[in-house]
């Protein structure tokens, strides 16, 4: 049961505890339904993804299609693509796959945000040397980066990565405008990522939500972080430059440790123990901040996306959660570290950890812009399925 001891959790998780029959995902996701047979809405959607996915060759289709068209694209050109890499598994197998299986010629970028682990540095190094890649490593202005991170901190949100995540994305876009690559590799895939409650965090594209934020908790100007507007983010990228974001792994059978082992053989890779914990930032959040103040551990969706998958039993995954998160002495190590790099007190600490949690609507926000675009896209689709048949 995914509980912990925080006297909020109670108003956060509302339902009876629950757990899916199929996966490990619980009520600790305030949003998640369950079927007549109790396997939950995660598990399904999973399934209907996949299903339109298509079988093996309709998928190997699909990538061919796409490494044709990114060929074309790059003729005469020094890059045909470009792609961000954190030192994580994905990206990291999604190089090689670019490199080695696709004959693809990506320009990388690495954006640092000033939280990698130096295990993480050195991963980076190894790839790009054995691959013969193209590195470009853009570095967030600290003072910047750092004030928004401790906005959204003493704010009480779920998802402090935001600020991070945003920065990645506004920096790999102005990287590919700048050298006028209009296709990104993206290392996203249903097959290990497929399940992430939207009530754990929200979307960190959202430009109106990091100001509004930032408006209420920041103390430093933002001159140099890199935004993505609105504007920029749902028609200028899209309709105007006519960029398209590519995700090959969909496409292959991505196998989460396999790939480790061929990273760690071909790449001179090194595991990190955890989803994301190449960022000290993120391993934090994750580890400690999230589960302590939610309720949330993120290991039953990583864990859970395993399983749908075929790739971990269910009967395993338990008994992978049942390892602490932390060892106590590296979690005062690593919380002294994270507060004094914010640039807080213990506490300024430890009074946001025992307030009430806040929600990213207790901020501005596009929700309902996006809602309202997503709604008329819908329309426009159902529209032209039906004309379709008729041409």
């Amino acid at each position: 049961m995914s509980h912990f001891n925080n006297p909020f959790t109670d108003i956060l998780h509302q339902h009876p505890y629950r757990e899916c029959h199929r996966c490990l995902m619980d009520t600790s996701d305030p949003k998640i339904t369950f079927d007549d047979e109790g396997v939950c809405n995660h598990c399904r959607d999973y399934d209907v993804y996949m299903a339109r996915a298509g079988d093996p060759s309709q998928r190997q289709a699909k990538l061919d299609a796409m490494v044709a068209h990114l060929k074309r694209q790059g003729k005469g050109k020094p890059y045909d693509c470009i792609m961000g890499l954190s030192g994580g598994v994905d990206s990291s197998y999604l190089a090689w796959l670019a490199v080695k299986k696709l004959g693809l010629r990506p320009l990388v970028v690495h954006v640092d945000a000033g939280w990698n682990s130096e295990l993480a540095v050195n991963n980076i190094q190894n790839i790009v040397q054995r691959l013969g890649l193209d590195l470009h490593t853009l570095v967030i202005d600290w003072e910047e980066i750092r004030d928004l991170q401790r906005a959204f901190f003493l704010s009480g949100i779920a998802n402090l990565d935001v600020p991070q995540d945003h920065a990645y994305i506004a920096s790999l876009m102005q990287e590919a405008r700048k050298y006028g690559i209009r296709d990104i590799l993206n290392g996203g895939n249903m097959q290990t990522e497929s399940i992430l409650p939207s009530a754990w965090g929200y979307d960190a594209s959202d430009p109106v939500s990091i100001k509004g934020i930032h408006a209420r908790f920041g103390t430093v100007r933002l001159k140099r972080y890199p935004m993505q507007t609105n504007w920029d983010r749902l028609v200028v990228n899209p309709f105007i430059r006519r960029m398209r974001t590519h995700r090959p792994l969909e496409y292959i059978d991505y196998n989460k440790d396999a790939a480790k082992e061929l990273l760690k053989s071909e790449l001179g890779w090194r595991d990190y123990g955890g989803k994301h914990y190449e960022s000290i930032f993120t391993k934090f959040f994750q580890a400690h901040y999230l589960p302590t103040k939610f309720g949330y551990d993120k290991r039953l969706a990583h864990l859970s996306s395993l399983i749908v998958s075929g790739q971990m039993t269910k009967q395993e995954a338990r008994a992978e959660m049942q390892n602490p998160l932390y060892d106590p002495v590296e979690l005062e190590e690593d919380r002294s570290y994270w507060v004094k790099k914010l640039g807080l007190s213990r506490k300024d600490y430890d009074k946001v950890m025992a307030e009430r949690p806040s929600l990213y609507t207790d901020f501005p926000n596009s929700e309902s812009l996006y809602n309202r675009i997503r709604a008329v896209a819908r329309l426009v689709a159902k529209a032209y399925r039906k004309i379709k048949p008729r041409s």
